[in-house]
């Protein structure tokens, strides 16, 4: 029986070279549509299937490949006897290779304008048959649907005249994944739309598939165990886009600080440095460059910054580097590091230091696990501009107060509920976060300001949330701000409006707050 290899492909990336080596190689080539038109350009022989299985395509190309002799050739076990004459008896020969992907599905929902119809053409049968078929019977049929393996598949066959047993679970495991990627993106597709085919905000049947990306020493705590996952397409500018330059693996407790890190800096347009402790910024600020960024994002804070996750939007430069290095610090991040950066925190053996392209890719949803249970929201994308705030004081805030008010807000959103954050001249000048009470949290922001040697006279004031009662803005005027920043919303604004007017200071309104649990 002669060797066969049958190649369908959506994706057609190398496609020609690995059907020329193939060929080379002694394989009969079975293709269909476009693929095979392709190969046949090439100059390379092929054959059609609907020339092999003697059996037209049909129904608009819907049934193609679906026929006993292209999947007799794939599902028979070559080491039972009762296949391999029942193959003999109806005259066809075993498939080896099946190189097949699948229709572009995802890219097709994708569109802003795709319709129901179109979406529903681009579900594949035949191909995700052929292949979970040969993925069964890895046994004895190598089955690719990533152009990354072909390199692989033609070095084997070349070497060992056979793609081995080894490659072959390793392909098979890998169209499983492929195929229940697949359908879970039809599932969610077709059950957020409703009756009339419109769309709901979230599927009724949810599935998502994450690739492990590394086990880790353990979690949160170290009885705890834990691994990491990235989606199977990370968009730019996301954490799990991350490159590694220097330091011991992350942590699990490193992974969720940076992320907290990495997505509060890459809010900010000019020059910026955030650095977290426990999943809170100590420190946020902005500057020239990173050295002055960090600088001043350190001073904040500078206790609590011992053992930090560092952020940065920009470049890392010497002279940042040189201040970073007389610290201690568990993760560094930005774009880049200058090769003196790079000279200077690389002699420091555990420090890690990852690089992240700056990008605006941001998660479709977030989830919180409860037991028994998801808990899924869409991201907290919410932007204030100066446009947006009013002003429910009879004092008016300057430019500057706009301005300070506008970067404390921005920094709040990043803190963990109940939050005050101070801030002043684009650095936090004290942060409270995580209080079961406003009050405490704004005491705790005071008490940060003070113990840092920090004046808090003329700062702003950010509230994640509504004030109940006044009394949280009578400790944020004691300590000297100025300007507040908060959603409104209680049923005692007005009490707290008055109290404002009462202090003589400003307070905006911004319609929306930023819980963070």
């Amino acid at each position: 029986m002669r060797k066969q290899a049958l190649l369908s492909v959506s994706d057609k990336t190398g496609v020609v070279d690995f059907a020329r080596e193939l060929a080379a190689l002694g394989y009969h080539l079975l293709s269909t549509g476009g693929t095979a038109k392709l190969i046949a350009q090439a100059g390379i022989e092929v054959q059609e299937v609907a020339d092999y299985t003697g059996f037209p395509e049909m129904l608009d190309g819907r049934v193609k490949t679906l026929n006993p002799k292209i999947h007799a050739g794939i599902l028979a076990r070559r080491p039972v006897a009762e296949h391999m004459k029942a193959l003999e008896e109806h005259n066809i020969d075993p498939i080896d290779i099946i190189v097949v992907n699948l229709y572009p599905f995802e890219a097709t929902i994708a569109k802003p304008d795709c319709t129901f119809e179109e979406a529903i053409e681009n579900i594949d049968i035949g191909g995700p048959t052929m292949i979970r078929a040969a993925a069964k019977n890895h046994e004895s049929v190598a089955v690719v649907v990533d152009p990354a393996d072909y390199s692989k598949i033609i070095d084997e066959l070349k070497s060992h005249g056979e793609v081995t047993a080894q490659t072959r679970l390793a392909l098979a495991k890998k169209v499983f994944c492929h195929t229940a990627r697949y359908d879970a993106m039809i599932s969610n597709y077709l059950t957020s739309l409703n009756d009339d085919k419109t769309k709901k905000d979230f599927p009724e049947t949810f599935t998502r598939q994450w690739v492990k990306v590394q086990d880790m020493r353990y979690g949160e705590n170290p009885h705890q165990k834990a691994a990491f996952y990235r989606e199977v397409h990370v968009g730019q500018g996301q954490l799990a886009s991350y490159h590694q330059l220097h330091g011991k693996a992350l942590s699990y407790n490193n992974i969720a600080d940076s992320d907290a890190a990495w997505e509060a800096v890459r809010q900010f347009e000019e020059p910026a440095c955030v650095i977290i402790k426990h999943a809170n910024p100590c420190g946020v600020a902005v500057g020239a460059d990173s050295a002055e960024a960090y600088a001043k994002a350190f001073k904040t804070d500078s206790k609590s910054a011992f053992g930090g996750i560092l952020a940065f939007n920009t470049p890392v430069t010497g002279a940042c580097a040189e201040m970073i290095a007389k610290q201690f610090a568990e993760v560094i991040m930005a774009p880049s590091f200058t090769d003196e950066a790079l000279a200077i925190l690389t002699k420091k053996p555990n420090l890690r230091l990852l690089t992240i392209e700056m990008g605006s890719a941001t998660n479709d949803f977030d989830f919180k696990r409860v037991g028994g249970g998801l808990l899924v929201q869409t991201p907290d994308l919410q932007v204030v501009s100066a446009d947006a705030l009013r002003v429910v004081t009879e004092k008016q805030p300057t430019a500057q107060e706009l301005k300070d008010m506008l970067f404390a807000w921005r920094v709040a959103k990043f803190v963990k509920s109940n939050t005050i954050v101070f801030a002043k001249d684009g650095m936090t000048m004290g942060v409270g976060a995580g209080q079961m009470s406003r009050v405490d949290s704004a005491r705790i922001a005071s008490f940060k300001a003070e113990e840092a040697g920090l004046s808090l006279k003329g700062t702003a004031a950010a509230s994640d949330a509504f004030f109940p009662f006044r009394d949280g803005l009578d400790v944020i005027v004691d300590a000297g701000a100025t300007c507040i920043i908060q959603p409104g919303g209680s049923i005692r604004d007005q009490e707290v409006i008055d109290a404002a007017n009462e202090r003589g200071v400003t307070m905006v309104f911004t319609g929306e707050r930023h819980f963070r649990h």
